[in-house]
């Protein structure tokens, strides 16, 4: 089988045995068409379903134009026929499987035989839809240079408003046997579009080029803005229908890929055949390309905390360790001194071990913390103290071998850390009342380490701190991801997102542990900051602000603002700080550095708070 994406050529090896076995039946009436004397059609592969009532079938001679060839990758090559059927839910374009490098040329009129399948990008399990194929082909070349099919717009007045149909219960959910509705769901209009040519104009780019040559643009100029360009996914119903991916066929060592970042444009005319991969869905692999205009998108500075405020801050560093180019070091080093202005207290999330992702047994970050706050001092910034927890070995999840964890930095000219007893992976802090105040028994402390919520994943440090006399308690956390969730163009609607189960768990966990504070004092400050991994809009979320216990603060800001992370050309919220009713007034900044820009020092926007406790 081949591979739905040219990043990985072996992922073929792996989904070798996704043809949608029982997945994907054909009928006998098919069988039937497929036997008999008319010629079979491209319309007819496809059908009105996504997927074919001929699969398993042998067919011959079925004609069309090449209109893509792609040598690299998933190699093989698309066909379309230039005499459309009348029935919109029929795509007249497919993807013919060579495995080796095709032969054919864009132009060629063709005749194909061979077997029709139902590739799955990802395998059985990833939910993903599948892609019609003939796989196995015997091509004949009936003659050349011919005019090609016109490639259908997509614009804004095509792509319908609604995502996606419900799935079937009966069928667990799947949408794969509803016949196509192109007209109501963009779902439905991009699948009937399958393998065909199909062009946009000049449209806004709003996910940044990727390092495996892809970028996401916006049909839609006027859907859900964010107010630096890029479109905020704000619910699970607003899927943002006017989202395309945007690859290209040339090999990259004949035509680089063209470097865009959020708020850029996509000029003049990309065309090219309709394809489905599993690292975004439908997909337009662009025989011709636009050309970017850029835009005038700078990484933002937030405004320095006044004498009497205090400034936390959150920031996931991916997977920092002293094996990362000191470049790395610098850059993250810059962006906390010149873009988070040097914050008081600042929580890191993916600190490695002193040795990376070499699995060796080693768990102190001494050496990577040394590193990155001497890089920080070296910027202009202040002379940081840390406090952490080491995690015993490979019990958090990550890379195996670079034991992740998140640490605390402090800037101790203008707050301290209150150090009680420190507490190690496997011992719990608590909280007691001292002198009529909450205290923690183990500051740095983890959080019910021992909590099944939290196995195979970082759990939450806990400390005290004091500034201007006033005690603040910030738990920063990095919650379980979102692998295994199931994509927004799965056969299944509504998507499974599996791993929400997790952090559900660990929310209530944060949750309670937060209530046994303000149980000793309604009005504690106390912070909840982090890589949450999930929206502002979730089950988690409502789970940590369950009981009042807590506020997702970056909810204060504008929707058009609201968002961390830039994922499938959706803006979104994964990193957070939550604010416990003690702390009234706040001034809340997500500080967009990298995840609009193809130029990242790491896939997060660090987050920022400021108030006066």
């Amino acid at each position: 089988m081949r591979s739905s994406h040219p990043r990985s050529a072996a992922v073929a090896a792996l989904v070798a045995t996704a043809l949608a076995t029982g997945l994907l039946a054909g009928t006998a009436d098919a069988a039937e068409g497929a036997a008999s004397a008319d010629p079979t059609r491209i319309h007819d592969i496809q059908g009105t379903t996504r997927t074919s009532p001929l699969v398993g079938k042998q067919v011959t001679d079925v004609e069309g134009i090449v209109t893509g060839v792609r040598t690299y990758g998933s190699r093989g090559f698309w066909i379309q026929d230039p005499d459309a059927d009348d029935n919109d839910a029929t795509s007249e374009g497919v993807f013919v499987f060579t495995s080796s490098v095709p032969t054919v040329a864009v132009g060629d009129a063709v005749k194909v035989s061979g077997t029709v399948g139902e590739y799955i990008p990802g395998g059985l399990t990833s939910g993903n839809q599948s892609v019609t194929q003939i796989s196995k082909p015997v091509v004949t070349v009936v003659s050349s240079g011919n005019a090609l099919p016109a490639a259908t717009a997509v614009n804004e007045y095509s792509v319908p408003c609604d995502y996606a149909p419900a799935g079937d219960p009966a069928a667990a959910g799947s949408i794969n046997a509803l016949t196509l509705e192109p007209s109501r769901y963009a779902l439905d209009y991009y699948e009937s579009l399958e393998g065909m040519s199909v062009k946009i104009g000049t449209s806004r780019v709003v996910g940044a080029t990727d390092p495996y040559a892809e970028l996401w643009v916006t049909v839609k100029g006027w859907e859900n803005n964010a107010k630096r360009g890029g479109t905020v996914y704000g619910s699970y119903e607003s899927q943002n229908t006017g989202r395309l991916q945007i690859q290209q066929l040339a090999p990259l060592a004949q035509q680089p890929f063209p470097v865009a970042n959020v708020g850029d444009k996509l000029v003049g005319t990309t065309e090219g055949p309709l394809d489905f991969n599993q690292f975004g869905g439908y997909t337009l692999v662009a025989r011709t390309l636009g050309t970017v205009k850029a835009g005038t998108l700078a990484p933002e500075k937030t405004k320095a905390q006044a004498s009497n405020e205090l400034a936390v801050a959150t920031y996931n560093v991916e997977n920092l360790d002293p094996g990362d180019p000191q470049e790395k070091f610098d850059n993250l080093a810059k962006a906390v001194v010149e873009n988070l202005a040097s914050p008081d207290v600042l929580a890191l999330e993916e600190i490695q071990d002193d040795n990376g992702a070499k699995n060796d047994g080693t768990v102190s970050a001494e050496q990577t913390l040394t590193k990155f706050t001497a890089a920080i001092a070296a910027a202009g910034g202040p002379a940081y103290q840390w406090r952490t927890v080491d995690p015993e070995n490979n019990k958090d999840g990550g890379e195996p071998g670079g034991n992740i964890r998140q640490v605390f930095l402090f800037n101790p000219a203008r707050v301290s850390f209150t150090e009680r007893a420190p507490g190690d992976a496997v011992t719990a802090t608590g909280v007691v009342k001292e002198k009529g105040k909450p205290a923690l028994t183990h500051s740095p402390g983890r959080i019910d380490p021992a909590n099944a919520a939290w196995a195979d994943s970082r759990k939450p440090l806990a400390g005290e701190f004091v500034f201007r006399g006033k005690t603040v308690f910030v738990i920063a956390n990095h919650f379980g991801s979102k692998g295994g969730d199931e994509g927004l163009t799965s056969s299944h609607q509504p998507p499974v997102r599996s791993s929400e189960a997790k952090r559900l768990l660990q929310a209530q966990a944060v949750n309670g542990f937060v209530k046994s504070i303000l149980a000793v004092d309604k009005k504690a400050a106390v912070l909840v900051v982090g890589d949450i991994n999930d929206f502002e809009f979730s089950g988690t979320t409502k789970a940590l602000e369950d009981g009042g216990a807590l506020y997702a603060a970056i909810k204060s800001l504008p929707k058009a603002e609201r968002y961390s992370y830039v994922y499938q050309g959706n803006a979104q919220v994964l990193d957070q700080i939550l604010t416990s009713p003690g702390i009234k007034q706040f001034s809340y900044d997500s500080v967009h550095i990298n995840a609009e820009f193809s130029n990242q020092n790491s896939d997060h926007d660090p987050q920022v708070v400021r108030f006066r406790p």
